[in-house]
């Protein structure tokens, strides 16, 4: 159903870009009037929502540090069949701090964490994981579930080496802990410095939030009957089962429904008064949120199972191919939480509850900031983050990188 509107409103979308290709450059005149620029403000904006978004591009190719420009090139490090490992290269000889960064794979692509790696780039050298899209994944290459993901994180801190630290942005927060876990029961050398963990469902009884309602109210089955379905003919990965990306962002739009639809109103505002800044800076936004991709139908259901309904790792349950995962061992890695008090995904406490299951970090070497002001993305993105919350993270990491 979501594809074939999708192909019905393509020919209206073609209709409304050629409408005002037409009367912008064979009858510019027509657009002098203030009605006339509200009708081309309308098309733009119903061309501009409708149309299909790809992943978005990095376009991180230079840094400032020290006051100087330097340049900055993406290589891919590890190629997995669900997921890259690329590093963020800067071409000068400093020893910073490696920081392998964990994006959540809940249904946008790692590029939201744009302005996060931005703001750290001058003081780091960045890994992060680059999970893809589903669909594009041939069935040839197999399954891929929550052991499967712990299995690549496992991996990637390996790759990075000891002495590293990791930042774990929202979904991958317990997993992320399950894995430092296992590196420290196998006293592994790739056990992390510090890590770091934002916004993140450590334990989803400590606050309670419209996910966490969802997940608990709902059974197994009404999810998997309602939410999961068959990736279409015309992707490289049909037939994989799958929880479409389009669902996860109108569960997302529908949390906040009213703020997206101000926001539309404000682009409109923008484009008649010709504020064609302000108009860019929405187009942007909104190019990057709605860009969303499929996830596998394993994955998602245990993690609904056992990170939000069972809550494995806070109720000491957690179980990894016949390991169990035991968070009390974690000794060498400093811990630090990060959590805004308007979260409305994953709630002030959820992730604090870290410090706790954590307990055997010395106490000195735990940290915790509950940003005032600012909701989910706030953490990771925007003017919070960048004066406030990646300072202190920055801080943190340094006083920590040799203690692994």
């Amino acid at each position: 159903m979501y594809e074939t509107s999708r192909l019905m409103f393509t020919p209206l979308r073609m209709a409304a870009r050629s409408s005002r290709a037409l009367a912008g450059h064979a009858a510019p005149f027509l657009f002098e009037g203030n009605g006339s620029r509200m009708a081309d403000a309308a098309l733009e904006i119903f061309d501009d929502a409708l149309r299909d978004r790809k992943r978005p591009e990095w376009g991180l190719d230079a840094t400032e540090i020290d006051g100087e420009p330097v340049d900055v090139f993406i290589e891919t490090v590890a190629e997995r069949p669900f997921c890259s490992l690329i590093r963020f290269r800067r071409r000068i000889g400093r020893d910073d701090p490696k920081v392998l960064i964990v994006a959540p794979l809940s249904g946008h692509f790692a590029t939201l964490l744009r302005d996060t790696v931005r703001r750290l780039l001058p003081a780091h050298d960045i890994y992060i994981t680059e999970w893809k899209d589903a669909s594009t994944v041939s069935l040839l290459e197999g399954g891929f579930d929550l052991d499967d993901y712990l299995e690549y994180l496992l991996d990637f801190m390996r790759i990075a080496g000891p002495g590293h630290s990791v930042i774990a942005v929202c979904q991958p927060a317990p997993i992320v802990v399950a894995a430092t876990s296992l590196l420290a029961q196998w006293q592994d050398p790739a056990q992390p410095a510090a890590m770091v963990l934002m916004g993140g469902p450590i334990d989803t009884a400590a606050s309670e939030t419209m996910p966490t309602r969802l997940a608990n109210e709902r059974s197994m089955s009404w999810f998997e009957t309602r939410c999961i379905t068959l990736v279409p003919p015309m992707y490289p990965g049909a037939a994989r089962r799958v929880y479409p990306g389009f669902l996860q962002l109108g569960a997302f739009i529908a949390m906040n429904a009213d703020r997206h639809l101000d926001a539309h109103m404000r682009m409109f505002n923008h484009l008649v008064t010709g504020d064609g800044e302000s108009a860019e800076a929405h187009r942007a936004f909104y190019d990057e949120y709605l860009a969303v991709m499929d996830v596998t139908a394993d994955y998602y259901l245990q993690t609904l199972k056992r990170v939000f309904r069972e809550r494995w790792l806070a109720t000491n349950r957690f179980v990894w191919r016949g390991n169990e995962v035991r968070p009390d061992a974690i000794t060498r890695t400093a811990l630090m939480t990060v959590e805004g008090e308007l979260d409305d995904i994953s709630g002030p406490g959820q992730t604090a509850a870290a410090h706790a299951i954590c307990r055997g970090i010395p106490e000195h070497r735990h940290r915790t900031l509950l940003q005032q002001g600012v909701g989910h993305y706030g953490i990771f993105n925007g003017r919070r983050w960048r004066n406030e919350i990646a300072p202190r993270i920055t801080e943190f990491i340094r006083d920590n990188r040799d203690s692994a």
